[in-house]
Formats: C-alpha cells, sequence, structure tokens
C-alpha cells in the first residue's frame, strides 16, 4: 500500500499547548514541544512548536481544512509555505530506506511511521532556517564587500543594531529547537527504530544541513563583530575630531582676547 507524507513549514511558531485542548483526533503521543494524532483509518497528524505541520495520507482539501484550523495558533504564519515530501509503501518484506521513500513491512507500527513524519518535518523545518541564514549571508557578503571595494561600511550604527538583532534572533531560535532534531528517546531504547532512525537521517541530510546553518551563522556572528569594532573606531574617531576642533576654537578665542 502506498502512502505519502507531506509536511509543511506554516510559521515561526505553533503554540501546541494551546491547542491540544481544542484539536480533534486521538492523541497517540504529546510533550511540550509536539502533538501526534491519528485522525482517521491511516491518516495522521503531526504538528510542532517550531511551525511544522506534517500529513499522513491527507487529501488537498483535508489538508487546507486542517491548515486553517492551526491558524490561530501561529506566531507569524507565512505567506507561502515550504514543504516536503516522502513516500510510504507498506508491504515490502523488510524495511529499505531510499533517496524519496521507505519500503516498511506491513507489521510496521505506529511509532515507524511517526519517525518517518518527524524526519520529514524537521527536513523541511531545516529548510526554513537554510533560507534565512542564506539570507542573513548575502547581505554579510554585500557589506563585506563594501568595505573591499570602498574602504567603508555603509551601515549606520541603528541598521547594524538591527542586523545584529535579526541574527541573534535567528541564531537563538535555532538553539531552541536544535534538541528537538536529535533522535526520539524510543530509538535509543529499540534498535531496529534507532537503525530507521539513522537511516532517515542520512537521506535528509539532516546532520549535515545542521552543521551547515550553525558554521553559516558563526561566520555572519564573526563579520558583526568585526562592522561593530569598525563602527566604534568611527565613532572614536569622531569624538577625538569634535575635542580637537573644541580645543581649537578655545584657543583662537584666547588668541583673539590677547590680540584685542
Amino acid at each position: 500500500m502506498k502512502q505519502k507524507v507531506i509536511s509543511y513549514q506554516v510559521a515561526d511558531s505553533i503554540d501546541v499547548k494551546s491547542m491540544v485542548a481544542d484539536f480533534k483526533g486521538e492523541l497517540c503521543y504529546s510533550d511540550p514541544t509536539e502533538l501526534f494524532y491519528r485522525t482517521g483509518e491511516e491518516q495522521y497528524v503531526y504538528i510542532f512548536n517550531y511551525g511544522s505541520v506534517c500529513f499522513l495520507n491527507y487529501d488537498a482539501e483535508k489538508i487546507a481544512f486542517s491548515l486553517e484550523f492551526i491558524r490561530p495558533y501561529c506566531r507569524k504564519m507565512f505567506a507561502e509555505n515550504l514543504t516536503d515530501e516522502f513516500n510510504v509503501e507498506t508491504d515490502a518484506k523488510e524495511v529499505r530506506v531510499g533517496f524519496n521513500n521507505i519500503e516498511l513491512p506491513t507489521s510496521a507500527n505506529i511509532n515507524v511511521l511517526r519517525l518517518v513524519m518527524l524526519n520529514v518535518s524537521q527536513s523541511v523545518a531545516l529548510d526554513y532556517y537554510e533560507q534565512q541564514t542564506n539570507k542573513l549571508l548575502e547581505d554579510t557578503n554585500e557589506h563585506t564587500q563594501d568595505l573591499e571595494t570602498k574602504g567603508n561600511l555603509r551601515l549606520s550604527g541603528k541598521k547594524l543594531r538591527k542586523y545584529i538583532g535579526r541574527t541573534l534572533l535567528l541564531k537563538n531560535r535555532i538553539a531552541d529547537n536544535i534538541y528537538a532534531f536529535d533522535s526520539p528517546p524510543e530509538t535509543w531504547e529499540n534498535e531496529s527504530l534507532n537503525k530507521i532512525d539513522l537511516e532517515l537521517k542520512r537521506t535528509f541530510d539532516l546532520q549535515v544541513r545542521v552543521r551547515t546553518i550553525h558554521e553559516g551563522l558563526n561566520i555572519i556572528k564573526d563579520n558583526l563583530e568585526l562592522f561593530q569594532g569598525l563602527m566604534q573606531h568611527r565613532k572614536s574617531t569622531m569624538l577625538e575630531w569634535i575635542v580637537i576642533i573644541l580645543i581649537l576654537v578655545e584657543v583662537i578665542n584666547l588668541i583673539i582676547e590677547k590680540i584685542l
């Protein structure tokens, strides 16, 4: 039997604590950061506080209805959602993970399906964080090129502070959620689940992508520290000139008084 997993990154975050009392379905798993529901025969939905929603065996109409229901619990919902899809086949003889699909025996339990949905959701969340990091890197490179070609920064103090704020906000958000990209506790106690989890993580390059995001943010941080140093030097140089001009004015006043 062929099934489809599709995950959406719909917002900066979702208030799962408030939503748990209102969502209709059989709650199969929950913790403070995620909710996993069975909503029908072989139908599941997985909701994460970092803004991802994942569906198994949902048609487009039911997905649209569910996303509209979730909207009031979202913070900064996106106009366009990032998506990632993965196929599940449940009539295989043994577990086999491919480029865009996983083959499972008919006897595969709900924990395996949840693990697949979890990894697809982590993948689409990383797509979002990669986009944000790349945009900050592009902005940083633009200012670095200004230094190379013109020898100065076009950033004002206020713009630099806002830019630093954007970078720190993204870095903090990733740091807050990065634990969510670790393997779930069930895989520590079950060898077959752990093997599937490792294969899925390799397929989606999750660990490599997390490391790449961190490296990008560290490059941005190093550049921002350089920009801050240059800005402070510019301010101190300006203050020095102001002091020199004030002293010069005072000396001229004294000379004029002596002459008169």
